[in-house]
C-alpha cells in the first residue's frame, strides 16, 4: 500500500529530523531545504542530504531564498550583526530572526505539495521558540493553513502539521531517542 505524501521542510537540525522521523511513520517523504544565505548554510544542507538519503527520500527539493539574506535583518544571515544568546525567558525578538522566514518556507512547501498532490506539511517548529520567533506559534500555523485553504485550487486539501511544537528541547531529544532505537 502506497503512503500518501507529506512535504516536510527540513533544514538538517534537530527539530527537522525529528518531525521528518514522526512524518515517516504515517506518510511518504517529500523533503524540502530551503538556503536563504544562513551562516551554517553549508552544514545544513549535507544534514538535510543525510536525512534524505537514511529515509531513502526520492522526492527533494533545495530552494534557495537567497532574497532574505538580501533582505537582511538577521543576525543568521548578516555577519556584521552579532548572534545574541538564547535566552527564553526574554519576551524580547532576538537578533537570530529572520524576519517572516516560516512563512515563506510555508510559501514554497505549499507550492511543492499542491504539485505533489501532498496532504500535510511538517513543520519542526517549537512553540518554546516562540519567546522570540513569533513565526513559530500555533496560530501562525493555524493562519497560514487558512491562507493555504484560500489560495490553492478547490480540491486541494493541505493541512500543516507541527508534531513537536509544544516539546521543549529535553523533550524533543527524548523523542529522537526512541527513533534511534527503532532503527
Amino acid at each position: 500500500m502506497d503512503k500518501n505524501i507529506a512535504v516536510v521542510a527540513a533544514s538538517g537540525g534537530l527539530d527537522s529530523c525529528v518531525t521528518a522521523a514522526i512524518a515517516n511513520l504515517n506518510y511518504q517523504l517529500a523533503l524540502a531545504h530551503i538556503n536563504y544565505g544562513q551562516r551554517t548554510e553549508t552544514r545544513e544542507l549535507k544534514a538535510f542530504n543525510d536525512i534524505a538519503d537514511f529515509y531513502k527520500v526520492e522526492k527533494k527539493l533545495v530552494i534557495d531564498y537567497t532574497h532574505l539574506s538580501r533582505i537582511g535583518g538577521s543576525s543568521l544571515t548578516d555577519n556584521s550583526i552579532e548572534v545574541s544568546k538564547a535566552d527564553l525567558t526574554n519576551n524580547d525578538i532576538p537578533s537570530s530572526y529572520v524576519p517572516f522566514r516560516n512563512a515563506n518556507i510555508l510559501s514554497a512547501c505549499t507550492s511543492w505539495a499542491e504539485v505533489l498532490g501532498a496532504e500535510a506539511i511538517f513543520m519542526g517548529a517549537v512553540f518554546e521558540d516562540s519567546s522570540g520567533y513569533p513565526d513559530c506559534r500555533p496560530a501562525f500555523f493555524e493562519a497560514f493553513e487558512n491562507t493555504i485553504n484560500l489560495g490553492t485550487r478547490p480540491d486541494t486539501e493541505i493541512k500543516i502539521e507541527t508534531p513537536i511544537i509544544h516539546l521543549n528541547k529535553s523533550e524533543i531529544i527524548a523523542k529522537a531517542g526512541i527513533f534511534h532505537k527503532n532503527y
